[in-house]
């Protein structure tokens, strides 16, 4: 069966700042990428800098900057989800889990990328992983995809030790700073602090260019 990975996560450019050089190293190795994005991130406070957006137009804006970091990235089948930005925690979870259930049973991934329920800060993020670790719990154990999971609180590292994957994605960097340029409403001042880095060589940044990392999920049955 070919391997196939399916990224759900909550917003236009979460799948550039978490798992570009992951993407891109899957279909190097011949898998399919399928990426479900829940909402435009219409809600968001970024507008670009100088600002060009509004509230009115930054839904399509977002849409069209998504569709071509999605083609930087190479992803094969773009899903937009079409909830509403910063609301996912109040979705009826039943539900939405059964609509990613049919999501994965369509798809048949081998591996589902999601953040990290209780350990990605933002609601958005722990709402998503929280159903989308519902969607897989509720599969039968023999056909779950392996689930690989984003975290990045303070005290992740505390509770869940150190990440079990960590992905060298440095042959990918520039795609990577090309998808999350893709994002323009939201990303020109990471953007521009990535640049200086990664031409100085150090930071935190530069690191992020060279290793993306998730905890393997494990349930509890």
């Amino acid at each position: 069966m070919e391997d196939h990975l399916l990224v759900i996560l909550p917003h236009p450019d979460d799948e550039s700042f978490g798992a570009a050089g992951t993407m891109l190293s899957f279909k190097e190795n011949g898998g399919k990428v399928t990426y479900a994005c829940m909402t435009l991130g219409e809600m968001g406070r970024n507008m670009g800098n100088p600002p060009f957006a509004n509230r009115e137009t930054l839904p399509q804006l977002r849409k069209q900057e998504l569709e071509a970091a999605a083609e930087i990235l190479k992803i094969d089948d773009l899903i937009l989800m079409g909830l509403r930005d910063k609301t996912i925690e109040f979705e009826d979870e039943n539900k939405l889990a059964e609509r990613i259930s049919k999501l994965i049973e369509d798809r048949k991934p081998t591996l589902v990328i999601t953040f990290y329920p209780g350990y990605a800060v933002h609601p958005d993020h722990d709402a998503c992983g929280a159903v989308v670790i519902k969607a897989v719990a509720s599969m039968p154990k023999e056909q779950r995809p392996t689930v690989h999971a984003l975290a990045f609180s303070k005290e992740c590292i505390d509770d869940l030790g150190e990440p079990q994957i960590i992905n060298d994605i440095s042959r990918f960097h520039q795609q990577k700073l090309d998808a999350l340029k893709a994002h323009k409403t939201q990303t020109q001042e990471v953007v521009s602090q990535t640049e200086i880095a990664l031409k100085e060589g150090t930071g935190e940044v530069l690191d992020r260019f060279k290793f993306e990392r998730f905890w393997i999920y494990s349930f509890d049955d």
